[in-house]
C-alpha cells in the first residue's frame, strides 16, 4: 500500500463529509433525501452487503437504470471496497445488454423495472454468465432496499489504494464495440476540483442532475457537487413539468438542460407558474434568460474545450483560454497535452497531429482490453484517437476524430457500430453512415445503402432492423440507396458521401 497519510480516496471524501456537515443535505430523489451521515450509513450497509456477496477488489457492479440517490450510493459503496461501479446506458437494447454483461462480468447487476424491465430481463435470460440482481425500484425478495438492509452500518474501514479503479464507463463503440474506460479516485478528485473552479461550485450549490447518469457530461457535476459538500438532487428521467416543480421545491441553483428541454419548460412557465428564477444555467433567448439566472461563470461564458470520457471528462477548458487563437481553450493543469505525428513525434505549433495526454486524470485503461490500451498507451501517453492543433499562443484546436462521430443531442454515435448493424440485414451488401445536419438535435444519422443484388429492400426495414438490435436514437432517419459506395482506394469515400447527400455538422468546434 502507499502511504495512506498522503492519499485520498471518494470513501474518504464521504468519511469527512459525515463529520465536517452532519446536517448537509447531500441526495434529494423524489422522497428520499439523506444528509451526508445518512448517506454514509446507507452506503455503509450497501458495502457490507455487497462483501457479503463476494464482491472484492477489482469486482464490477452494474447499474441498469435511471438516475437515482442509489447511483450515488452504489458507487461510494464500492469506492469503500475497492470495487469498480458501472452506470450503464439504460436505452441499450437486450442484445447490447448482453453484450455488455459478457463483457463487464459483473458479480452484482441492479436493474429497474419501470422503463428498463422488459428489455433488462429478455437480457438476464439470454446472457450465460452469472449475477446477482437487484431490482432497485421494488421491494420484498432480491430487491436493492432488502438487500442493502442486511449490511453492516459500521464503517467497512478496508483499505483502497487511490490509483485503483472506481467507476467504468462505456464509450461509443468506435471500433465495432463498445470499451468500458476504468476510471480511479485519483482521477475523479482530481478532476471534480478544477470543475468546481471554473463551475463555481460552492458548498452551497444545490445541483439538478436531469441529464443522464452513465454520462461523465453529467457526473463531473455530480462529482464536483459532491466533493464540495453541495447537494445533489435527482430526478429519473428529463420531463419538463417535474424539472419545473423540482426546481422550484428543493430550490435546485445549478444545472443544464437541453434546447429541446429548454423550450418546452419555457412554454409551461408562461404565466410564471413556478420560481426558476434562481437556477443558475447557460443562457439563451431573452425570455430565457428572464426566467432563470444566467450562468456567469467562466464555464457559463466560455462553455466546453476538448474532451472524452477517458479524461474524466474534459482535457481543455475554454474557459482558461478566454480570447485564445484555439477553439478548444487551453489545457488543464492536471494535464500534459502532446500533439503528435504517427510516430509519436511533436508536431510544431499549427500543424495537425493526434492529441495526447498524461496526468492523473487519465484512464486507467479499457476494462479487459490489453491489446488497445498498449496502443492507446504508447510511450505513455495517453492516445485519445483525435486530431488537434496547437495554436501559436499555445492553446488548442479540436480538428476531427480520427473516425467521425455524428452527434445526436447529447449522444455520440459512431458510424461503425451502425454500420454493423445494417450490414447484419440478409438484403444489405454494405453500408455506409453520415450524419446531416439538423436544426434541433445538431446531426440526424443518415444511411447510404448497398443492397445485394437482386434483393428489395425497403427504408422502413432498415429503419425497424435497427431498432431491434441497436438503441433507438442510433437508427437512420434515412436511409438512400445506391449501386455501390464511393471509395479512396479500399476505404469508403466519406466525403464524397457528405457532398452528395447533405452531410455536415459534425463536432469539432468545442468538442467536449
Amino acid at each position: 500500500m502507499t502511504d495512506l497519510m498522503h492519499d485520498l480516496t471518494l470513501g474518504d471524501v464521504l468519511r469527512e463529509h459525515r463529520r465536517s456537515r452532519p446536517l448537509a443535505v447531500a441526495t434529494v430523489c423524489g422522497d428520499d433525501r439523506a444528509t451526508y451521515p445518512e448517506l454514509d450509513r446507507r452506503t455503509n450497509k450497501l458495502a457490507h452487503a455487497l462483501q457479503s456477496d463476494g464482491v472484492g477488489a477489482g469486482d464490477i457492479v452494474l447499474w441498469l437504470g435511471q438516475n437515482c440517490h442509489r447511483v450515488i450510493e452504489g458507487l461510494l459503496a464500492c469506492a469503500k471496497i475497492g470495487a469498480v461501479f458501472t452506470p450503464a446506458n439504460w436505452r441499450q437494447s437486450a442484445d447490447e445488454i448482453v453484450t455488455m454483461l459478457d463483457d463487464a462480468q459483473p458479480k452484482v447487476v441492479i436493474w429497474q423495472g419501470a422503463e428498463v424491465g422488459e428489455r433488462a430481463e429478455e437480457a438476464r435470460k439470454s446472457w450465460a454468465g452469472q449475477a446477482h440482481w437487484l431490482q432497485h425500484d421494488a421491494v420484498g425478495p432480491d430487491s436493492y432496499e432488502e438487500f442493502l438492509s442486511e449490511g453492516d452500518p459500521e464503517d467497512p474501514e478496508v483499505p483502497v489504494e487511490p490509483t485503483w479503479p472506481v467507476l467504468q464507463l462505456y464509450t461509443g463503440a468506435f471500433g465495432g464495440t463498445p470499451n468500458g474506460a476504468l476510471l480511479a479516485h485519483r482521477a475523479i478528485l482530481s478532476q471534480d476540483l478544477m470543475v468546481a473552479m471554473v463551475q463555481r461550485i460552492t458548498e452551497e450549490t444545490v445541483y439538478l442532475n436531469s441529464g443522464p447518469m452513465f454520462h461523465m457530461a453529467t457526473l463531473m457535476t455530480t462529482f464536483a457537487t459532491f466533493r464540495m459538500g453541495g447537494t445533489n438532487v435527482l430526478t429519473r428521467r428529463v420531463d419538463a413539468l417535474e424539472l419545473c416543480r423540482i426546481i422550484e421545491a428543493e430550490r435546485c441553483n445549478y444545472g443544464f438542460v437541453m434546447g429541446p428541454t429548454a423550450q418546452e419548460l419555457m412554454e409551461l412557465n408562461k404565466e410564471d407558474r413556478f420560481d426558476l428564477s434562481g437556477f443558475r444555467t447557460f443562457g439563451g433567448s431573452s425570455a430565457w434568460n428572464e426566467m432563470v439566472q444566467v450562468d456567469q461563470s467562466p464555464w457559463g461564458t466560455h462553455p466546453a474545450g476538448y474532451g472524452q470520457t477517458e479524461v474524466t471528462g474534459m482535457l481543455t477548458y475554454n474557459a482558461l483560454g478566454i480570447g485564445s487563437a484555439g477553439t478548444s481553450g487551453r489545457p488543464s493543469p492536471l494535464v500534459q497535452v502532446r500533439i503528435v505525428d504517427p510516430e509519436g513525434r511533436e508536431v510544431p505549433a499549427g500543424e495537425t497531429g493526434e492529441i495526447v495526454a498524461r496526468g492523473p486524470i487519465v484512464t486507467n485503461g479499457y476494462h479487459r482490453r490489453d491489446e488497445l490500451n498498449q496502443r492507446r498507451s504508447q510511450d505513455n501517453w495517453w492516445h485519445t484517437g483525435d486530431l488537434g492543433r496547437r495554436e501559436h499562443d499555445g492553446s488548442i484546436t479540436f480538428v476531427a476524430p480520427l473516425t467521425r462521430i455524428v452527434k445526436s443531442a447529447a449522444e455520440n454515435i459512431y458510424p461503425a457500430e451502425v454500420e454493423g448493424c445494417i450490414n447484419r440485414h440478409p438484403t444489405v451488401k454494405e453500408a455506409a453512415i453520415i450524419g446531416v445536419p439538423d436544426p434541433v438535435w445538431t446531426q440526424r444519422v443518415l444511411a447510404v445503402v448497398v443492397p445485394v443484388e437482386g434483393a428489395r429492400v425497403t427504408a422502413e426495414e432498415i429503419i425497424e432492423h435497427c431498432r431491434s438490435q441497436i438503441a433507438s436514437y442510433k437508427k437512420p432517419s434515412i436511409v438512400e440507396f445506391v449501386d455501390e459506395l464511393p471509395r479512396q482506394g479500399w476505404a469508403i469515400d466519406y466525403h464524397v458521401l457528405d457532398q452528395r447527400f447533405g452531410g455536415g455538422g459534425y463536432p469539432g468546434l468545442g468538442h467536449g
